[in-house]
């Protein structure tokens, strides 16, 4: 198993920046497909990006040129980088992994990821 601690939320200005990282550790040697996700208040958990073992990444369209996922295998640890933030990204940000096949498909499918991280708070006001 794996264990997935995120980290780097908080509050910021329309048009600001946030770096968020989630620290894996346990079952690491493993290959995973790694994901961020986020949750609005009342809605279903929504794939933000996605990168696999590759490093191939695929995004959500409306965050498509601002964020970008990277990952650090020598320190297992997974990032987000988000800039030009609007309020409307404000949610609650979730890393998560999963084993097996990766792609594009599972940004829809959060139930297909065994592994989740306890979520970081992005806020974006005015």
């Amino acid at each position: 198993q794996v264990q997935l601690v995120e980290s780097g939320g908080g509050s910021v200005q329309p048009g600001g920046s946030l770096r968020l990282a989630c620290a894996a550790s346990g079952d690491t040697d493993r290959s995973y497909c790694m994901a961020w996700f986020r949750h609005f208040p009342g809605k279903e958990r929504e794939g933000v990006t996605i990168i696999d073992g590759r490093s191939s990444t695929t995004y959500r369209n409306s965050v498509k040129g601002r964020f970008a996922i990277s990952k650090d295998n020598a320190n297992n640890t997974l990032y987000l980088q988000m800039n030009s933030l609007k309020p409307e990204d404000t949610a609650m940000y979730y890393c998560a992994a999963r084993v097996g096949a990766c792609g594009v498909g599972y940004l829809n499918f959060p139930s297909e990821f065994g592994y989740w991280g306890q979520g970081t708070q992005v806020t974006v006001f005015a």
